[in-house]
């Protein structure tokens, strides 16, 4: 199945210049989301993960039923002030403005073996926050997995540079 069929270039979304991949549809039929998940999931079978974190908000799509084929928990990230206890905070940069991402302060324990998943890895901004935040929490990155590498920005160069040596860095569709 080819999923780039299912996905919808939305020119100067969210702001001038930029072109968001929308994966809706992806999600909205559900031979092709299958399709994604266990293409998503495969690399990482066996791979004695400990818990599945994934990013707001498509990164939530993704990530629960990862988490659920893996067999582990599963942990969100979200934006600034959405989450109810103490927090790990890191300030996020992206090419079309600045937040702050945050999870809580208990969610993990030190040396849990994560996987970490988004939708779309772009300029690398939320994602490299992300790893910040995973680190600053003392958990040990197994894996990124993602459905949609575009290939034409430099997020994978600026990921693959914060990451530890022998991460699975994945992705499922490369642009």
């Amino acid at each position: 199945m080819d999923l780039k069929n299912f996905i919808i270039d939305v020119p100067d979304f969210p702001s001038r210049g930029v072109v968001f991949r929308d994966i809706t549809p992806i999600l909205s039929n559900p031979e092709a989301f299958e399709f994604a998940l266990n293409g998503i999931a495969g690399p990482f079978v066996g791979k004695d993960i400990d818990v599945v974190v994934a990013i707001e908000s498509r990164g939530f799509i993704l990530g629960a039923p990862l988490a659920s084929r893996l067999g582990v928990g599963f942990v969100p990230i979200r934006k600034k002030g959405k989450l109810p206890r103490s927090v790990i905070s890191e300030p996020l940069v992206k090419e079309y403005g600045e937040d702050v991402i945050e999870i809580h302060r208990d969610a993990l324990k030190k040396g849990d073996r994560v996987l970490l998943v988004d939708d779309v890895l772009a300029t690398g901004g939320t994602l490299a926050s992300a790893v910040k935040v995973l680190q600053k929490a003392g958990a040990e990155i197994v894996g990124v997995a993602l459905l949609v590498n575009l290939s034409y920005l430099p997020g994978k160069d600026k990921l693959v540079q914060l990451l530890p040596q022998g991460t699975l860095l994945y992705h499922l569709l490369e642009y």
